[in-house]
């Protein structure tokens, strides 16, 4: 037993320390996209959390969570019509005439999404009169 403790010893002593190496970095191509499923509840999260960005006047964050909701739940009309409005004051806010245009014309697509789902809705006065407003027509 003594002859194994000096063997252990001694390689304890000869044993050099552990090489840190870095993980791989991250490839944003590889990474998996999240892939998109019926999913109401989910929808509705993203809402909210949309219109908690949408009261703080964050509304390219709202605009974002907003699209995650029409993701999970196409037929959510009410996120439609958020997704619509905060496109627009997106668009309002931009200072390059192509990024506005183009905020304008998915504020525009969103409202029609909207109207497809809601016709005779809350909203659909609104929405129509935004899209006469926009200079866009209403399909």
């Amino acid at each position: 037993m003594a002859v194994w403790l000096a063997a252990l010893a001694a390689a304890a002593g000869q044993q050099q320390p552990p090489v840190y190496q870095e993980p791989p970095e991250e490839d944003k191509g590889s990474a998996r996209e999240t892939e998109y499923a019926f999913n109401p509840l989910q929808a509705n999260r993203e809402f909210r959390v949309g219109m908690f960005y949408w009261k703080k006047g964050s509304f390219k964050a709202a605009a974002g969570r907003f699209e995650e909701a029409v993701k999970w739940n196409p037929g959510y009309a009410e996120a439609w019509f958020r997704l619509a409005e905060a496109r627009e004051r997106l668009a309002r806010q931009e200072t390059r005439e192509t990024e506005r245009e183009a905020l304008l014309d998915a504020a525009a697509e969103a409202f029609r999404k909207y109207l497809e789902l809601e016709p005779d809705g809350d909203r659909a006065r609104t929405a129509r009169k935004k899209l006469e407003q926009l200079g866009r027509r209403p399909s």
